[in-house]
This record gives structure tokens, C-alpha cells and sequence, in this order.
């Protein structure tokens, strides 16, 4: 039976990965962790550990103690918050990612889930339709260290035999938890302030055009490469994704359709050069053909799911 480990449980992607891990193996067999204690209220339907993916014996003493099959290792240093402090965040985005390969290695351990992102790409992309294959400049810290680690991931795989599998998530969306430090947040934030009824300044340009994905499809494809059977995998670098593209317009104009008098002004700071790198669409025919994946949630769809649900986790906004 397996045995799931989440690193960095509590982030946007973490907490809602964990729940639908919970769901499908049972809450016994999934192994929350983070860096902070408080984290635990996040996590009533599994158990929960406390965690420093960088204190590497901690890591590998988990690992064997619980008899983990399947690590999902979710813990970064997102694109803004990494340029503020650009030494560590490839520390950390780096040095864990290694940790993880080689405790795989090491216990021949069954899967390994490590996401990258569209922060790969750069000002050489192409940004129209970007494809799977082709160049990347990135010119973020975050960027450099998701495409280093595409490259350990592959190397893990072609030398050691390690079934890790990524992909490269664009902006995710979602109600169940606050923006984390990325470029993309806006797009998070955006509803917040459309519920507590304030106006919202946006740091990016009003045609700033971004990749982006409602959580159930993040969570839903990741799911799907996970439980895809290992022949499907044929890439083993990271797969592109792709859900909605839109503008910052855009995203305003779905949300005045549901709520009147929302109002927005456009104030575009440093993360305006970090967006103005990464494409505008994202080709994803390679996971579509390889693993049958599909997106469910067009804007005005996720626009409405999201303003139905998100009073339920944060009353004190309405």
C-alpha cells in the first residue's frame, strides 16, 4: 500500500493537493508536513509533521521510518518573493529538489511528483501557443531553478531509473487559500477584494496577457500524470499545461458580470518585466496525447465558482 509524503502541505497548491491525496488513499496513509507548527489546523483528515525539507537527515529519517512509496515535493521560493532574496530562494529550491532525488534513488522509492512552472520560459520563448520543446531563457531566479531542476529530474530518471513526475503549472487559482508571492497572484487577489466590495490596484499592465488554471484542473491533472501508468510518461523533463489565458481586463470584466461597481486601477510594478518574460498561451498537445489530459473550467466558469465559494472560507471579507 502507499505511503504519500507532502512537502510544503500548507501553500496554495499543497493544501488542496493533500485533501484530494487524503481522499484517494486515505487520510491514514498521507503525511502532511511544513515548516510551521500552526500549519496543523490545515490538516484534521491526515497526520501532520513538522518539517524543514533543507535539514536533510530529518527528510531521509521520515522517509524510512514511515515506509514512504510516494513523495510530492510542493516547497519553493515563488518568482517575487525570490528576487528579493535570490541566494536562498535557489538554496532552497535547489538543495530540496536533490534531497528528494536521492532519498528516491537511495529507497527505491515508487514515484516522485516535483512541479515546475511557465517561470522556465523567457523573453526568447515564443509566446504565442509556447511549445514543449523549445528556448528558455528564464530571467528570474525562480525560473533558473525550475529549469535546473527539470534537468535533475531527467537526468534521475535516464541514469537511475527514478519515475519522477512534473509539470509546468502556469498561474494557479484558488479560494481555499491567500496569494503566496507570485506574479501570477494578482489573479488570486483580484477576487478577495471583488468580495469585500474595495477597489483592487492591480501590479500588472491591463493587457498582460499570462497561462493561467483553476485549482480542481491543477489538482485533476496532477492527479492524472501521477496515476497515468508509467509507459504513458514520456516525458520526464516536466510537461506543459495549459487552462485559460487571459488578461488582468479580462479577468476584471468576468468578475463586473457578477459583481456591479467593482472597480480597478492598474498601478504595474518590478513583477510587470517578470510577466512581460513568460508567454501568453501554452501549447499542451504532449500531455493531451500522452495522458489524456483536458481542462474543465473556461473564465466566466471559474469567475462564478469562485465568488459562490469563496465567502465560505473567508466570511470576515463580506
Amino acid at each position: 500500500m502507499d505511503k504519500i509524503l507532502v512537502i510544503g502541505a500548507a501553500g496554495q497548491l499543497g493544501s488542496e493537493l493533500t485533501r484530494a491525496l487524503a481522499d484517494q488513499f486515505g487520510g491514514d496513509q498521507v503525511i502532511a508536513t511544513d515548516l510551521r507548527a500552526t500549519a496543523s489546523s490545515l490538516f484534521p483528515y491526515c497526520r501532520f509533521e513538522v518539517l524543514d525539507v533543507m535539514d536533510k537527515d530529518a527528510l531521509g529519517t521520515l522517509v524510512k521510518k514511515e515506509k514512504v512509496t510516494q513523495i510530492y515535493h510542493l516547497a519553493a521560493v515563488l518568482s517575487a518573493t525570490g528576487e528579493k532574496n535570490p541566494h536562498f530562494a535557489w538554496q532552497l529550491n535547489m538543495d530540496s529538489l536533490l534531497y528528494v532525488l536521492e532519498l528516491a534513488k537511495e529507497q527505491a522509492l515508487a514515484k516522485i511528483y516535483w512541479p515546475s512552472s511557465i517561470a522556465v520560459f523567457g523573453p526568447g520563448t515564443p509566446k504565442i501557443n509556447t511549445p514543449q520543446f523549445c528556448e528558455k531563457n528564464p530571467n528570474t531566479v525562480y525560473g533558473i531553478s525550475k529549469l535546473a531542476g527539470e534537468g535533475w529530474c531527467n537526468y534521475y530518471f535516464e541514469k537511475y531509473g527514478v519515475d519522477v513526475r512534473s509539470l509546468r503549472y502556469p498561474g494557479l487559482i484558488g479560494y481555499k487559500s491567500l496569494p503566496g508571492g507570485g506574479t501570477t497572484d494578482y489573479a488570486v487577489d483580484i477576487y478577495h477584494k471583488a468580495i469585500a466590495k474595495q477597489p483592487f490596484t492591480c501590479f500588472l499592465s491591463e493587457d498582460s496577457y499570462l497561462p493561467m488554471m483553476y485549482m480542481p484542473d491543477a489538482i485533476k491533472a496532477t492527479l492524472d500524470l501521477m496515476n497515468a501508468p508509467r509507459e504513458a510518461i514520456k516525458i520526464r523533463s516536466s510537461y506543459n499545461l495549459a487552462g485559460i489565458s487571459f488578461s488582468p481586463k479580462e479577468i476584471f470584466e468576468s468578475i463586473s458580470k457578477q459583481v456591479p461597481g467593482f472597480e480597478i486601477k492598474y498601478q504595474p510594478d518590478f513583477r510587470q518585466a517578470i510577466a512581460d518574460s513568460w508567454p501568453d498561451s501554452i501549447d499542451d498537445s504532449y500531455a493531451r496525447a500522452n495522458w489524456r489530459w483536458q481542462p474543465s473550467y473556461d473564465l466566466d466558469g471559474m469567475t462564478q465558482d469562485i465568488l459562490t465559494h469563496l465567502p465560505t472560507f473567508f466570511p470576515s471579507q463580506t
